[in-house]
């Protein structure tokens, strides 16, 4: 059975940096062949992609609103997953999930709709 577990976050005063890490386990192929995402929600709201990366490690994609602030990065040796977030802003603040596209393994990494399993999350909670 598939499973993400998240972890890294916490509060951070605006301006501030985290960074956020998933371990994926259970796959049924090698976690090299799998594209990975990050997606935030706060209460209330849909689930945002953030960030998204090939399973190489060698493409990868941001939503506009996170650009240049937000670097996602992969070992695929280890099966983790990392989210580096720099001048983090109050929008910012949300629950943290990583996600894995379980079903089509590889292609076009950046359509987040093509994610079908999220883990618990880890809060991020950024203050002024």
């Amino acid at each position: 059975q598939v499973h993400l577990v998240e972890s890294g976050g916490g509060p951070v005063q605006a301006g501030g940096s985290l960074r956020l890490s998933c371990a994926a386990s259970g796959l049924p192929y090698a976690y090299s062949t799998y594209c990975m995402a990050w997606f935030r929600q706060v209460a209330g709201k849909e689930r945002e992609g953030v960030a998204a990366i090939s399973p190489a490690g060698n493409v990868q994609f941001y939503v506009d609103s996170v650009k240049g602030r937000f670097t996602i990065s992969r070992d695929n040796e280890k099966g983790a997953l990392y989210l580096q977030m720099n001048d983090l802003k109050d929008d910012d603040s949300a629950t943290y999930h990583c996600a894995i596209d379980v079903w089509t393994r590889g292609g076009y990494c950046g359509d987040y709709l093509k994610y079908g399993r999220w883990g618990q999350g880890t809060q991020v909670t950024v203050s002024s």
